[in-house]
């Protein structure tokens, strides 16, 4: 598939600069002592080591690996034309490696990647190496108060570089804004890159008692990733527990889990609408993918009912809400969402479950995928009714606006429902605009 224009520019750009850091640094590229031969050549392995091995990040869109680390020390230690050619090697050989299989599917998808993930280590690594040279901290010995100001210094604009190249394509590639991104990555791992700064400053310590002797540092640097790959686990497993519970719920009642899918991409649509921050857009899709988990607990004889609930029926299906909030409220990533999926069959006057909750004292994430869960129900077909028109099916989300709906919100989806109508007369008759 080929890449916007926008992201090849974007990645040309990015190569270029590189390739002028790589001319401009290969003039200082020299050896002075066989201590800066061994750590150049322990550098190398120890980045490609943590290139290999380093852990993808979901809401992040890239990889952090124990390399910031690696290439933060060989800068102290090194100075920045050496390190430029350690980031060179390690990253084209790594990407390379890594990413070979996908040279016999597209060559195109190949280059775009190593080309891009090569060229941001070495631009971030030259420009904070040209920071060191242009304030004549070149290297940094750790011998005074005055190092360890500018060698934190140096890591902010290191860090702050290095996310800001990778969360730029990121956002140009349409999947989130640039600012969530970045935010999310600095609020969930800035434990993580202290670490890692810290492991650096470590490293040239131990440099200062020989060059042997930061191979003590191996210890703490796989602490670090280990805490990488833990964190993300949990996040992973937790989203894998709830997929299985999907299967099962699927497997049980089909519509439920056709429903759930369905809801989502509405509720998502109605929080672009309302021009909702990316972060929030995040939470509206999670919680109304498990909105009706909790339905795993109730019996098949209600469930699955061809026709009305009775009155104590009721009672048992209302409870599907806040099961569905204990189940999730427990695992970190679903928390910010769990209040909201309980209060998801509120109504806007008070007349919801579980709680009669009021207008906005119902979650705003809850009062979203109420409208896309009524729009769901009224426009397809349950075990007791055939599907509302479309005509009709928004003659009574109308007539519920104020009602059972948030006002704001009934208004939001009747425009989202009204582009998609749009859009789907365009497509059928593609003629239509002349």
């Amino acid at each position: 598939m080929s890449l916007p224009v926008k992201v090849r520019i974007y990645i040309y750009s990015l190569g270029l600069l590189a390739l002028a850091a790589i001319g401009y640094y290969s003039r200082d590229l020299a050896f002075t002592s066989v201590a800066q031969i061994v750590s150049f050549v322990l550098f190398i392995a120890l980045g490609f080591l943590s290139e290999v091995y380093a852990t993808w990040i979901p809401v992040f869109g890239g990889e952090i690996s124990s390399s910031l680390a690696i290439y933060l020390a060989s800068l102290f230690i090194l100075g920045p034309a050496l390190t430029v050619f350690v980031v060179l090697a390690v990253t084209l050989s790594s990407e390379i490696l890594m990413r070979w299989d996908h040279l016999k599917h597209s060559q195109n998808t190949f280059i775009h990647a190593v080309s891009f993930n090569v060229a941001q280590w070495v631009v971030t690594v030259s420009v904070t190496g040209l920071l060191l040279i242009l304030t004549h901290h070149v290297p940094i010995t750790l011998a005074s108060a005055e190092d360890f100001l500018w060698a934190f210094l140096a890591f902010l604009c290191y860090a702050g570089i290095n996310l800001s190249l990778v969360t730029g394509i990121v956002s140009l590639t349409g999947k989130r804004s640039f600012s969530y991104s970045f935010l999310t990555a600095l609020k969930d791992f800035s434990f993580q890159y202290a670490s890692l700064f810290t492991s650096a400053l470590l490293l040239v310590v131990l440099y200062s008692l020989s060059v042997w002797h930061m191979l003590l540092a191996i210890v703490p640097l796989m602490l670090v990733h280990i805490s990488f790959r833990s964190y993300l686990q949990l996040q992973t497993e937790a989203r894998k527990t709830f997929e299985r519970i999907s299967r099962l719920l699927d497997e049980r009642d089909h519509y439920t889990a056709v429903h759930s899918t369905e809801v989502a991409n509405l509720a998502v649509k109605i929080a672009q609408e309302m021009g909702l921050p990316q972060g929030e857009i995040e939470k509206v899709d999670i919680a109304a993918r498990v909105h009706d988990i909790g339905k795993i607990a109730i019996p098949d004889s209600i469930l699955l009912k061809p026709g009305p609930l009775s009155a104590e029926e009721w009672v048992t299906m209302k409870r599907h809400p806040v099961i569905s909030a204990e189940l999730i409220e427990g695992l970190e990533i679903y928390t910010p969402v769990a209040n909201a999926v309980r209060h998801e069959h509120e109504h806007w006057n008070g007349s919801g479950y579980p709680d009669g909750l009021k207008g906005d004292k119902i979650p705003l994430i809850a009062r979203i995928i109420a409208a896309a869960d009524i729009h769901n129900a009224l426009s397809t077909d349950r075990p007791y009714r055939k599907a509302f028109s479309h005509e009709k099916t928004i003659e009574m989300i109308k007539e519920m606006k104020c009602a059972d709906l948030d006002p704001v919100v009934t208004d939001a989806l009747l425009r989202v429902l009204d582009s998609l109508e749009n859009k789907l007369s365009q497509d059928a008759d593609p003629l239509s605009d002349g």
